[in-house]
């Protein structure tokens, strides 16, 4: 980085549970990702915060753990497809996000070359890294908003503050509650609030 050159500030962001709801899968009676496009639904909030983030100078990150093509559920045109319709539904809206960092591993999937352990699948930190070097991010100035003790954990080795969204799914299915972030919120709207009063 050159002298005198500003460092810039992120925000991370999981995807399901945060941006959109968790969309409730009857074979596996679990809430997990949207499968097909037409599942997908953005909550009511998230485009005016993510708005709010990029008036306040944030450069906006996607990090999202997404192992339902590993574990053999949906095929991975079909999470693309999901993705493709979540990305024209921020450029209808003017919305632009530097970075969509996604993982298709999981160490116990069953897709051949996927189902690996990785650094990438979250609380592992390379997407983060990566953000930073290409971005000159400080990150502490930056944040992780998640609905997970991995998307915690994953910003706190990072040296990003940290809020967990009170997803009452996740709670349920004991995959957050366990970790210590720096705020909790009920909703990004409220994260973006913490954010924006820090």
């Amino acid at each position: 980085m050159g002298i005198g050159q500003v460092m810039g500030k992120g925000i991370f962001l999981d995807r399901d549970g945060v941006i959109n709801p968790n969309v409730f899968n009857p074979s596996t009676e679990e809430w997990e990702s949207p499968h097909r496009p037409e599942d997908l639904e953005l909550f009511p909030w998230s485009l005016e915060s993510l708005k709010r983030l990029l008036g306040d100078d944030f450069h906006l990150f996607l990090v999202s753990n997404q192992p339902s093509y590993a574990k053999g559920k949906v095929s991975l045109e079909d999470v693309k497809a999901v993705h493709k319709k979540f990305h024209s539904i921020l450029v209808k809206n003017e919305i632009s996000f530097t970075e969509y960092y996604y993982c298709y591993h999981h160490p116990q999937g069953v897709v051949s070359g996927v189902s690996i352990r990785c650094n990438c699948r979250k609380p592992g930190i390379l997407f983060l890294q990566e953000a930073q070097r290409n971005h000159s991010l400080d990150m502490g100035l930056s944040w992780m908003i998640g609905d997970r003790d991995s998307d915690i954990i994953c910003g706190q080795k990072a040296g990003v503050r940290t809020i967990l969204i009170l997803n009452p799914e996740e709670l349920t299915a004991k995959k957050a509650g366990k970790s210590s972030p720096d705020f909790e919120a009920n909703s990004l709207a409220e994260a973006v609030d913490i954010i924006l009063k820090a």
